[in-house]
């Protein structure tokens, strides 16, 4: 096994836009102006009409069409508009991988995004920032594949129960997906309480210190592996989690989201 310094050193990591990484230092700066967003997400045109047609969706209800990032900052707000044009960046930068399912992929993690803002909104954490924290959980599987396609293939293989990803990661490589996901958030600089929860995902509890972001990304990761996700799951979710987190089991079965509301920026 690899220490993590050494698993780094044998991947190429992903090649971030400028506007990206603009995007990402604003994350960590209160005084960031509406306009100074804009701004830096008009000078991707592509980035622009993506967003502008995730506005217009159903999934946003808006009373009226959005045609300007304007109308959108202002209608959506400024920083759900940020949240969701890194996470679109962030999709487009990994390149497809023969052993792994690209739409599956952006699926779990487009339903760990919905999930973990769920939770978060129900707890009084940054929404947005739990959305982007759960959309990000699983992308160092993606360099674990480039490093190392057959333990890939014995990571994913069949049966793939919640949960059991994580172990056969630590079991084999030493770490998890989210350790390997923390330290590239670190280097690309995003705020450090993103890259605590990525940190301590896979296991919340034993974790000298407790990081309630990643409880719920123990949580998000569990229900976006779960297929047929519904109300029935919370009973399967692992109690000391819920508690250390003060959820109330009975609140998360009737409150359960519909995934078909969830945003999908992959797409």
């Amino acid at each position: 096994m690899v220490n993590l310094e050494s698993f780094f050193a044998s991947v190429k990591l992903p090649s971030m836009s400028e506007v990206a990484h603009a995007l990402i230092q604003t994350l960590s700066d209160d005084d960031t102006s509406v306009p100074q967003v804009r701004d830096l997400i008009a000078k991707d045109p592509a980035l622009s009409a993506k967003l502008l047609r995730l506005a217009n969706s159903a999934q946003f209800g808006l009373p009226r069409g959005v045609g300007t990032l304007d109308d959108a900052i202002t209608m959506v707000g400024m920083s759900k508009v940020r949240t969701l044009a890194l996470g679109a960046c962030l999709s487009e930068s990994f390149p497809n991988l023969p052993d792994l399912d690209r739409k599956e992929f952006w699926r779990s993690s487009m339903a760990c995004a919905g999930y973990a803002q769920w939770l978060a909104n129900r707890l009084g954490i940054d929404g947005q920032l739990a959305w982007l924290t759960g959309m990000m959980l699983r992308l160092g599987e993606l360099l674990i594949a480039q490093a190392d396609p057959a333990t890939l293939r014995e990571i994913e293989k069949l049966p793939h129960l919640p949960g059991v990803r994580w172990q056969r990661e630590q079991r084999l490589i030493g770490f998890t997906e989210g350790q390997i996901t923390a330290e590239l958030a670190r280097r690309w600089n995003f705020p450090m309480q993103m890259v605590q929860a990525l940190q301590r995902s896979a296991d919340p509890i034993t974790e000298q210190a407790f990081s309630r972001l990643g409880a719920v990304m123990h949580l998000a990761g569990l229900l976006a592996e779960t297929e047929n996700a519904g109300p029935d799951t919370v009973d399967s979710l692992p109690a000391e989690v819920i508690a250390a987190l003060g959820l109330d089991a009975d609140w998360l079965r009737t409150r359960f989201p519909d995934t078909s509301t969830f945003l999908d920026v992959t797409t």
